[in-house]
This record gives structure tokens, C-alpha cells and sequence, in this order.
């Protein structure tokens, strides 16, 4: 499958009230941010950020170094006439993550349902290579997946569901998982997916 092309018309056709993953505000991602009482200049990157509202939240709390990170040039776009005359404090790409070859590294890595969307070992492993390149040393980062009670598909593709102990097993040469929950989010069409998100330190 053409991933690019599979997001491309997701963002080209459908609203955000048509989509799963949507959400008003972005609570649980926000709090931990908020949390890790990261400097205000620190580099923050939102992978895989889709349309998300978090940059504009991450604006409003003062954030200065956000860029996000999208293999769609259509969900890009949405958020760029968004933000409106806001948008150029944002740094945006349109990549992949698995070609992603940035020239800076990251105080916190945010991904919210793009890393389940990785289901071959090789790309799963690509992944995680990159993210040891490019979290600074003692950086945060947040995964979050379907749990195990959560959904097996996600917008017509297949994902992974994952446990605190499997996500751990993961990341475990790099990273240091220090806290995780699990949460029930309610779509728009008024279904619930559980989500876990778990919260990693950089070796």
C-alpha cells in the first residue's frame, strides 16, 4: 500500500469530526508536557501530528520550538490555515518518520497513534533507531498506542496494540520508561478506543 497516498486522501475527504482520533483538546498529551517542566525554548516535535490541536495549545502555553511532523501534506496544510498568522512559529514537515533526517535533536518526542501504525519488525526497529538519534540524552518522549483492549484497525490499515511491558521491551536499550495509563477516548461518532500512553526517559 501507498501509505502517503492512503493519508493524503484521508486528509483530502474527510473532516475532522469524520475521523477516529480527533480531539478537541489534547489533555493528557498537554499534561504531561507540562509536567517534565521542560524550558519554554526547548525542542519539541509532535510525530505523525496529523490536523492534532497540540501545537496550537503548545503555542498558547508559551512554547517557542515546536515543529510537527506529518507524512500528509493535506493535514499540514489544515493546520497551517488553522493557526493562521500564528502558523510561522511552528517548524512543519512532510515526511514519513522512517525517512526523517532532522538538524536538530528533540527535548520531547510526541507521537499519539502514529508508532502503532508500524507493524513490520524492520520499520519497528528504524524507528526506534531514530529516536536514539534524535532525542537529546535524558529527553522525554510519549508513546501512545491502542492497548490491548483497544481497537485492531485504524482508518482501514492494521496496527500493533501494545501493553506498558511490550512498549518497554521496545525502547528498552534507549529509553527508560517512567510512567504510563491507560485512557478511554471517545471519538467523534461516540465509540471509545483505550489508549495507553506511556511516558519515556532518554538513557
Amino acid at each position: 500500500m501507498d501509505l502517503k497516498a492512503h493519508w493524503e486522501k484521508v486528509y483530502q475527504t474527510k473532516k475532522p469530526n469524520e475521523v477516529s482520533w480527533t480531539q478537541a483538546v489534547p489533555a493528557t498529551s498537554l499534561k504531561t508536557i507540562q509536567s517534565w517542566n521542560i524550558p519554554k525554548s526547548a525542542a519539541i516535535i509532535d510525530v505523525g501530528g496529523g490536523d492534532s490541536m497540540l501545537p496550537d495549545f503548545l503555542l498558547e502555553e508559551g512554547y517557542e520550538n515546536i515543529t510537527v511532523l506529518d507524512i500528509s501534506a493535506a493535514a499540514i496544510e489544515r493546520v497551517k490555515e488553522r493557526l493562521g498568522d500564528k502558523a510561522y512559529k511552528v517548524k512543519f514537515v512532510v515526511s514519513n518518520i522512517l525517512d526523517f533526517e532532522p538538524a536538530e535533536k528533540f527535548a520531547v518526542w510526541h507521537d499519539r497513534a502514529a508508532f502503532h501504525f508500524l507493524t513490520d519488525p524492520t520499520d519497528i526497529a528504524k524507528y526506534i533507531a531514530i529516536t536514539e538519534k534524535y532525542i537529546e540524552p535524558n529527553g522525554k518522549m510519549m508513546i501512545a498506542t491502542f492497548s490491548t483492549a483497544g481497537p485492531l484497525k485504524c482508518s482501514g490499515l492494521t496496527i500493533h496494540q501494545y501493553t506498558p511491558q511490550t512498549l518497554q521491551e521496545t525502547f528498552g536499550t534507549g529509553f527508560t520508561l517512567t510512567n504510563h495509563l491507560f485512557e478511554n477516548h471517545t471519538t467523534p461518532f461516540n465509540t471509545e478506543q483505550n489508549f495507553l500512553f506511556a511516558s519515556f526517559e532518554r538513557k
